[in-house]
């Protein structure tokens, strides 16, 4: 019970103050990446907390070791004992549920999201190919249009797509930095990154922080991809590209797109040029990151000996069965 309440208290936690807290900080402006571990790190681990929780609830903790005949007789009895309490099996029900159900919702959105953004993927290349036309200079794809927009296709080999008016409106660098800035997002896979997030955004709509890391790694993923453009370019024409493309720009849906999420905001910062955390800071966070995703493990782990009083001793495992039955 302690084990089931201290894992469900941590997600709590983080969904609620941490999650805040994350929302809040100005560090993530400084160091994109780890703001993107730190945020999948929180939703992922709240989500497992709950389901070990969930388990710690409905199955009473046993030693380890001994025959695994003679530990499967002890577990059984001291399963028979807790559910012979109505409370306590409810309780119990109510840990299977969470234990099952919050795996299984997860895993039927995530599959349910990736597969429909393949699709969709699939049928806009199909449609490319009337469209577009491929220019092998720049190597990308050419959609006539009125709006100066990029976006790409994400996956090795998947098309970038500019519009003319985007050819027009940009000079040689700019273009030159919108294009490593679409690539950035091919090489990082970070569609896969938003994916993820947006899978736990549709599995429980209903929990803030969910909804707020779907939003803040869909942000961040555009910062990593224009910290990549800018080394490739300076920072002031990376800024400028991206200003041009700031109108609504007809993106394909499973795109990411140059001209994306909260332009102005990342137009001021590639102007700001923020400097970037230093490798001790980043350590530090990088371990901040590893505790948070090893806390639910160390729980479990670490209250077996404390547990073990739970199951009988292995060998009157069959006096207490004869016990349970007079």
């Amino acid at each position: 019970m302690i084990a089931a309440a201290t894992l469900l208290g941590y997600a709590v936690l983080l969904l609620t103050a941490g999650a805040a807290a994350l929302a809040r900080a100005r560090w993530p402006e400084r160091a994109p990446r780890l703001a993107v571990s730190a945020w999948l790190a929180l939703a992922g681990t709240a989500a497992v907390s709950v389901a070990l929780g969930g388990l710690a609830l409905a199955v009473p903790g046993a030693r380890l070791g001994g025959e695994p005949g003679q530990l499967i007789e002890a577990c059984l009895v001291a399963l028979r004992a807790q559910y012979a309490h109505p409370g306590s099996a409810v309780l119990a029900c109510v840990g299977l549920v969470l234990a099952f159900a919050v795996p299984a919702r997860i895993s039927w959105c995530t599959l349910r999201e990736l597969a429909g953004a393949a699709r969709a993927r699939r049928r806009y290349r199909r449609g490319l190919a009337f469209v577009g036309s491929l220019d092998r200079r720049l190597g990308a794809v050419v959609v006539d249009h009125g709006v100066p927009a990029a976006w790409c296709l994400p996956g090795a080999g998947r098309p970038v797509v500019v519009t003319t008016a985007a050819i027009r409106a940009l000079n040689q660098p700019q273009l030159a930095a919108v294009l490593a800035h679409e690539r950035a997002h091919q090489r990082g896979r970070h569609h896969l990154l938003v994916s993820l997030t947006s899978s736990l955004a549709m599995a429980f709509p209903y929990v803030r922080a969910f909804r707020t890391a779907q939003e803040q790694v869909g942000r961040l993923v555009e910062l990593l991809a224009d910290d990549a453009a800018a080394i490739a370019s300076p920072r002031l024409t990376v800024a400028e590209a991206m200003l041009a493309l700031s109108a609504p720009a007809p993106v394909a849906a499973a795109a990411l797109g140059a001209g994306g999420r909260g332009t102005a905001a990342r137009i001021r910062r590639l102007i700001a040029r923020p400097a970037p955390l230093g490798r001790g800071v980043t350590a530090v966070g990088a371990l901040a990151v590893a505790a948070l995703i090893a806390f639910p493990a160390a729980v479990l782990t670490a209250p077996v000996a404390a547990f073990g009083s739970n199951c009988p001793p292995l060998g009157t495992a069959s006096v207490a069965a004869h016990a349970v039955q007079r």
